[in-house]
């Protein structure tokens, strides 16, 4: 008998829009979504329940991405992958400059998104 493991992730995004479609979107593909519109709220869910990844905006008000990024590691160490949602120029370079294990670009697909979850859960 094989034990499913749902799999936890983090999405911290202001744009409510946005935020709402990814957390669906994941739900449905069996994922357990938590749901942050800004860095310290971020850090709430996580002293709540850790995560098993994070998709972390980077230009949100309250605490930014690049924010998070640093207090996430100052707690927690790197236990945790982060995967950068961006709209901005350079989404790699985004991702490098916190250490994260990868990215996606704004605007992007849905099944996009699902492939790129899962290969860093490798679920």
């Amino acid at each position: 008998m094989e034990i499913e493991v749902t799999m936890n992730i983090l999405v911290a995004e202001d744009d409510d829009d946005l935020r709402e479609l990814v957390a669906m979107t994941l739900s449905v593909e069996g994922f357990h979504v938590q749901t942050a519109r800004h860095g310290q709220e971020a850090l709430e869910r996580i002293g709540e329940h850790m995560p098993d990844l994070i998709l972390l905006d980077i230009k949100m008000p309250v605490m930014d991405g690049r924010t998070f990024a640093r207090e996430f590691q100052i707690r927690y160490g790197r236990s945790v992958p982060i995967m950068v949602l961006t709209a901005a120029e350079h989404a790699a370079l985004r991702a490098q400059e916190i250490g994260a294990a990868g990215w996606i670009a704004k605007p992007f697909h849905c099944d996009q998104l699902v492939r790129m979850v899962r290969s860093h859960l490798r679920t």
